[in-house]
């Protein structure tokens, strides 16, 4: 059965639901906009780093059925996999989803694994971008774990955003501070990324991420000494983040 598409702009649909929930929680968007004809269907997308089990918990709690899309990009930590595979279990996540680029894509760009030792985005292009693109074709938009704190592009994201006119992006953490973060993580008893006790606060493929020190920004480690500070998969005003914001810029 074919599913029901919401009607309007998207930038109309997400100013409504901006003014709808502006003064809700994230709990409280998490419970009443993913059941809201202005958002549609939606899945929960997932790294499972450092901070991913808080959203993970909530959705699991709050929405169950929420298809989780895991994006195994063949170049993720050894405990990053071994972290998903407990929390899927621990969490009793329904509807996990691992997504991966084809490999046909991966032998024709990037044959013998050093792509990203000479363009990163043409590398998170193929491992991220297009295979998330390709699993989000179903959905009317999708729920990340972007929090305002993390800076950059992030300082002034919003509980939804317009992707590129072409979907809804969903950020119910956007107001939280590392201290929630923690907090919600030890009154709940979450397990952590076992790269974090090594100094990875922020947490992506191995040979671009790197440890922080104390002092550091929490996403210095991830191409570090390069401009880059996304991988490609969330936009700003409809474009792909490649490089930092200036400070006149927004999240939108």
């Amino acid at each position: 059965m074919p599913r029901d598409v919401p009607t309007g702009l998207v930038a109309d649909r997400v100013a409504a639901l901006n003014a709808r929930y502006r003064h809700h929680s994230a709990t409280a968007v998490l419970e009443h906009a993913l059941k809201d004809d202005d958002l549609g269907q939606v899945a929960l997308v997932s790294s499972f780093g450092a901070e991913s089990v808080v959203l993970l918990h909530l959705v699991s709690v709050i929405a169950p059925e929420t298809p989780v899309l895991f994006i195994d990009t063949k170049m993720l930590f050894a405990e990053t996999l071994a972290y998903q595979r407990d929390l899927a279990e621990k969490l009793n996540l329904c509807d996990l989803r691992t997504i991966s680029a084809a490999k046909s894509r991966v032998a024709l760009e990037d044959p013998d694994n050093t792509l990203h030792q000479f363009n990163t985005d043409a590398c998170c292009n193929v491992r991220k971008v297009e295979p998330l693109e390709r699993a989000l074709k179903e959905f009317d938009g999708w729920i990340t774990g972007r929090k305002r704190y993390q800076g950059a592009g992030r300082a002034a994201v919003e509980f939804f955003e317009n992707e590129g006119d072409m979907r809804i992006k969903v950020n119910p953490l956007a107001h939280w501070g590392r201290e929630d973060i923690e907090d919600y993580m030890v009154n709940n008893r979450l397990p952590r990324h076992p790269l974090v006790a090594k100094g990875f606060p922020s947490i992506g493929c191995a040979p671009c991420t790197t440890a922080v020190k104390p002092g550091e920004d929490s996403r210095a480690g991830r191409w570090r000494n390069t401009e880059k500070v996304e991988c490609g998969i969330h936009f700003i005003n409809g474009k792909m983040v490649r490089i930092p914001l200036s400070n006149t810029e927004n999240a939108a």
